[in-house]
């Protein structure tokens, strides 16, 4: 059952992963699974069967890229069983149903267990699987409103926390929690042979992200807030400041030998001792801004970037994917559906990740579903009946 990804089999090679989600933290989990060697076989609806889900556009998640795709009418017992069949073989299953779907369902992981012992279940939701905020609904800023992420964003004029400028919740605290929790349960397997639930709650992956606020209000250490300390804006050497062509730059010179370098190249070399003089920072952000109001972005990026100064440009998107430095690293690729045009991707950018040679074929809209299930040991006779009978498509 495993489908061979094309850009080699990396360290999770011969590991096959059933993908019962479609988006979010789990889609975000088996994307890292796929680009670090893993098998990975999505297992959507049939089309038309339940309620209408969430469908990301075609280009998201890399277009599933190294993936197969099967479709099953779960609620059905010939769909329970055809998946219990494929978990059976499999090494890693990952869901992310509200909490008790997937026992109603007849696949939670007690189920599969009975089959294979050694089974890797994951169950992502935003609050876990217990607790008096289990069947809470939720996305992405509410995991991060109630981890304590947006009260730590510097707020907008109105008092207002901002909306984050990406899905910091669903990709990091959530799919990088689960992928990780995903290898260190393999790990655990080689010694043991035995499998493990996973209980990934992404609200709980947030309270890491924010671990340095937490310790420090849990040691009784402070009260953090925005502009509590050198990393939420309390002081003129960890901010942003607008160019003279509007555009922004991004200062983190917060060692002094850094700073030092900073005030030179702009001219304020008399605010060197007051870096961290809290009745200074008014006047030396003032002071700041006007020197950094002088040049363009790229103008101050091409003198100060190089210089240890801690200074970087704000890129919008469209930047970032014509950056060449990102580039020349191999951050992007070309990919194309089998008979479509080319376009471009983001690549395996996560260190390990064997990188792929473009063009990098990528899925097209049907399934895997017959191949699939013969080689889960299917009678082709009887994958036709159950597609006949609208089970599997």
């Amino acid at each position: 059952m495993p489908a061979a990804a094309d850009h080699g089999p990396g360290p999770l090679g011969g590991v096959t992963v059933l993908d019962l989600s479609t988006v979010g933290p789990a889609a975000r989990c088996t994307r890292l699974l796929a680009d670090y060697g893993a098998a990975v076989v999505k297992v959507g609806p049939v089309p038309g069967t339940g309620a209408p889900g969430t469908t990301p556009p075609r280009h998201a998640y890399a277009a599933g890229r190294g993936t197969r795709r099967v479709c099953l009418d779960l609620r059905r017992p010939e769909g329970r069983d055809a998946f219990l069949d494929l978990a059976e073989r499999a090494d890693v299953v990952v869901e992310s149903f509200r909490p008790g779907v997937v026992a109603r369902l007849g696949i939670a992981y007690d189920d599969v267990r009975a089959r294979n012992p050694g089974i890797v279940y994951v169950s992502t939701s935003g609050y876990g699987q217990d607790g008096e905020r289990a069947a809470w609904a939720g996305h992405d800023l509410d995991y991060l409103a109630v981890g304590g992420y947006l009260a730590m964003s510097e707020p907008l004029d109105d008092g207002r926390p901002p909306l984050p400028g990406a899905t910091v919740a669903d990709s990091a605290a959530g799919g990088m929690q689960a992928a990780l929790a995903v290898c260190a349960a393999l790990v655990g397997r080689a010694g043991s042979g035995e499998g493990a639930y996973l209980d990934v709650a992404v609200a709980e992956g947030v309270l890491w992200l924010m671990s340095l606020a937490l310790e420090e209000q849990l040691a009784g250490a402070g009260a953090p807030r925005p502009g509590h300390d050198v990393l939420s804006g309390r002081y003129a050497c960890y901010g942003t400041y607008t160019a003279a062509d509007g555009r922004h730059l991004a200062v983190a010179a917060i060692e002094p030998k850094f700073f030092a370098n900073l005030c030179a190249a702009l001219g304020c070399e008399e605010w060197v001792e007051k870096q961290y003089d809290d009745d200074s920072q008014d006047a030396l952000r003032a002071a700041l801004a006007a020197a950094f109001g002088r040049r363009t972005r790229d103008e101050w990026t091409a003198q100060l970037a190089s210089a240890d100064t801690c200074v970087a440009p704000v890129l919008a998107v469209e930047e970032v994917a014509a950056d060449g430095a990102f580039a020349e690293r191999g951050a992007f690729v070309e990919a194309r559906e089998p008979g479509g045009r080319p376009f471009h991707q983001l690549a395996p950018v996560l260190a390990g990740m064997p990188r792929p040679l473009p063009p990098v074929e990528v899925p097209g809209p049907g399934t895997d579903s017959e191949s699939l299930l013969v080689a889960a040991g299917y009678p082709p006779a009887r994958v036709g009946e159950l597609r006949a009978a609208g089970v599997l498509a």
